[in-house]
């Protein structure tokens, strides 16, 4: 699919936007008055795959703690970009904490929330001069439920005036679209050059998101954030994540993206990242991990073989994982099929790059299995499970490049 042309901004130790791959981004809800919490947090998420993590920066204490919250993340060897996220008074806090504005590698300005009237600009452009003299990129992330109610109030009156006013909805949606735009020009009036300058405009409806930023889309070429804000708990906030964000994605439009799911209580923040990176490659932009391809079952496969095969494979993927990608190349592109009967079995078996075809019920208790479309062996009895573990295992030690180790003699 071909992607939008956006600027390319560096963040940290990665890059944002241009020919640079879309990011998966997260955010800690840690207190970051607790540094020891927050660090846990961000080393769990980026070992998770988070390629950038923001943190709340919202209090004194908490940007006092930045230093050693990035201490203590540089011992454990997590390398992983921090956005300060700031609201109400980031102005101050920059200012104060020159440490936390340093060691920061991004700011998260929200312009619906810097102040209200002549403080606005006076807060807003102290956030963009800290920035600059810190050599920090920005991101500008416009959010409906705190939208700039100036901004706001002027377009609803204008409209008002039109022999054909808008309702209020696309007044809304263009209010959101404008303080973006407006607030990044804003920022380079100030001297914030457009490599600089990350946008989001967040909201929590699905066609809303994608109109806002279609319109962003058009009207600039500022690297672009995508997430549905509040998206929800569970399948909710999951399918309408992957609902706005797929058809923004398959437009070229977004740079990086996050999914904001709320968790059950206490549970890991982990889920968000693997559902980024499920959209990602289920679209065939980028490659995180080797993928099963299982059927769902029907009552031509009344056994239950072939889904604890499936979770078999699954989980054997997951627990490789990480030596495999320490030792081989290329291994997140691996396709492999547990299939249930012969309807599908054999040519979805097939199109993997390793596959088995279970017997359904009524079918011969054998299993063909297929590697890179060729019919190479047939699986029966007990051990059928830790046979296809040695294929598999086989398969990836033969296809997939050893990395290579640099040398540290000379």
């Amino acid at each position: 699919m071909l992607r939008r042309k956006s600027k390319a901004v560096r963040v940290g130790n990665k890059w944002i936007g241009g020919d640079h791959p879309i990011l998966v981004q997260s955010m800690t809800n840690t207190s970051t008055e607790d540094p020891e919490s927050t660090a846990k947090q961000v080393q769990e998420l980026w070992e998770a795959g988070s390629e950038i993590v923001r943190i709340t920066v919202n209090t004194r204490e908490a940007a006092a703690a930045v230093p050693q919250i990035v201490s203590l993340l540089e011992k454990q060897g997590v390398d992983c970009p921090l956005v300060g996220d700031f609201h109400y008074n980031g102005h101050l806090l920059l200012t104060e904490y020159k440490d936390c504005a340093r060691l920061l590698a991004k700011y998260r300005i929200n312009p619906g929330n810097v102040g209200r009237g002549d403080r606005h600009d006076d807060n807003f452009r102290r956030m963009i001069e800290v920035a600059l003299e810190n050599d920090k990129p920005v991101r500008i992330g416009v959010n409906w439920g705190s939208l700039d109610q100036d901004l706001l109030a002027r377009m609803m009156d204008e409209n008002a005036k039109l022999a054909t006013p808008l309702d209020a909805e696309e007044v809304l949606i263009e209010a959101i679209v404008q303080s973006a735009t407006e607030s990044a020009a804003l920022a380079e009036s100030y001297g914030m050059k457009s490599e600089k300058i990350i946008l989001s405009a967040k909201v929590s409806e699905v066609q809303d998101l994608i109109t806002v930023y279609g319109k962003l889309a058009e009207r600039c070429d500022y690297a672009l954030h995508l997430g549905l804000t509040e998206a929800g708990m569970g399948s909710k906030g999951i399918v309408a994540s992957t609902a706005a964000l797929s058809v923004l994605l398959c437009k070229g439009i977004g740079d990086t993206i996050r999914a904001s799911l709320t968790p059950e209580p206490g549970a890991s923040r982990n889920l968000e990242v693997t559902v980024c990176q499920q959209i990602l490659q289920s679209l065939g932009i980028r490659s995180f991990s080797p993928q099963v391809t299982a059927c769902p079952g029907c009552g031509r496969t009344t056994s239950t073989l072939f889904q604890e095969l499936a979770k078999e494979i699954q989980d054997y993927l997951v627990l490789q994982r990480p030596r495999w990608k320490e030792k081989y190349e290329g291994f997140e592109d691996l396709k492999v099929a547990v299939m249930g009967c012969i309807v599908n079995g054999p040519g979805e078996s097939k199109h993997a790059d390793i596959g088995i075809s279970l017997p359904g019920t009524g079918e011969d208790p054998r299993a063909p299995v297929y590697i890179d479309g060729n019919h190479v062996t047939t699986l029966s009895g007990a051990e059928l499970v830790a046979d296809f573990i040695k294929l598999l295992d086989k398969y990836v030690e033969q296809r997939y490049t050893v990395r290579k180790i640099e040398s540290t003699v000379g």
